[in-house]
């Protein structure tokens, strides 16, 4: 069996008008906006179609999610069907932001805050 591919990686910068809860947190939801992006990018890699997100088969948020971090976000293809693509999809904190101040700190280990199995669909030729 060969390596799982990893065809998309976004890197982004948590802002202020994304906090939705107190003490500067993040809902889930952003994660998820994540994924669907990276989902829409290997459709486009694979198919040359933006193609569609069709399902999650399970999701999980593992840490929270702060104003001023730093997110890496990946999708590894682990599933390549007729028309369908399964991938999982990982965002792990790689900078935590400072709420106080200016002191954003690179983490030493990234930690792992969110990860998905999903699949899209590209449309058949």
């Amino acid at each position: 069996m060969t390596e799982p591919e990893i065809l998309a990686t976004l890197r982004v910068r948590v802002g202020a008008e994304d906090v939705h809860y107190g003490g500067g947190l993040v809902a889930g939801a952003y994660s998820m906006k994540l994924f669907g992006d990276l989902a829409t990018e290997v459709t486009i890699r694979t198919d040359g179609n933006e193609g569609l997100l069709r399902a999650y088969q399970e999701v999980e948020f593992l840490a929270p999610v702060a104003a001023g971090d730093y997110l890496e976000a990946r999708a590894t293809l682990i599933r390549r069907g007729t028309t369908s693509r399964t991938c999982e999809f990982t965002v792990h904190k790689v900078i935590a932001g400072d709420p106080a101040g200016a002191n954003a700190r690179l983490l030493d280990t990234p930690v792992l805050v969110a990860r998905a199995v999903g699949t899209t669909i590209a449309p058949k030729e």
